[in-house]
């Protein structure tokens, strides 16, 4: 083989290579989150089409989180800080948003819970997280998300003493500004849609 010829293979092999590794970047994310959804690894709740099975008579309690990107111009809070649920029953929460610029924003939402060790636990069936959410200047709007903790949560030795479960939310302006921050690379994938009650709040201005 002349020098010529095996330059150009070598070349055609690091090419290779090069796209190899930029494909494997682009799929790390969103193999990193099936992974995620599927073990609850990293505090990311379970998500499939599960039912939640009915009450079993014991009770958790969860608590709600909010939080906002500071480059959203928006007010960001659960409806309520805590509830307290039995095991395997379906629960629905709000949050509510309150878009405080002068202009119509868009934002997205992701989520996570902790303790971490509970997400394969905690299933998520329905929310506003990884969808685009546009409000109008000063428009406020509420938003629903529905959820159930697996009664098996008692039967694993690392789980069975926790009492309180936190459901965190996070508001960014893109997908860009929350895989900056760490959060995309941990968010839970989205579950499908849940109706927002997208009516102006009573304190709009």
């Amino acid at each position: 083989m002349n020098g010529s010829r095996r330059n150009t293979l070598m070349a055609g092999g690091l090419a290779a290579v090069i796209v190899g590794m930029v494909g494997m970047s682009f799929a790390a994310i969103p193999l990193y989150r099936l992974f995620c959804a599927a073990t609850g690894f990293g505090g990311t709740p379970s998500i499939g089409p599960a039912a939640a099975p009915g009450g079993n008579g014991q009770t958790i309690r969860v608590r709600f989180n909010a939080d906002t990107n500071p480059a959203l111009p928006w007010k960001f809070a659960p409806d309520q800080k805590e509830v307290s649920l039995n095991l395997g029953e379906q629960q629905v929460a709000f949050y509510h948003a309150t878009n405080e610029a002068a202009h119509p924003v868009t934002g997205m939402a992701l989520y996570n819970v902790t303790p971490e060790k509970v997400g394969k636990y905690f299933h998520k069936t329905a929310c506003f997280c990884f969808n685009k959410q546009s409000l109008a200047a000063h428009q406020g709007m509420e938003f629903p998300v529905s959820f159930w903790v697996d009664p098996a949560i008692r039967q694993d030795p690392s789980t069975s003493d926790v009492q309180v479960i936190t459901l965190s939310y996070t508001f960014f302006r893109s997908l860009e500004d929350a895989a900056e921050t760490g959060a995309l690379a941990k968010a839970g994938p989205h579950v499908g849609p849940l109706s927002a009650r997208a009516a102006e709040r009573p304190d709009a201005n």
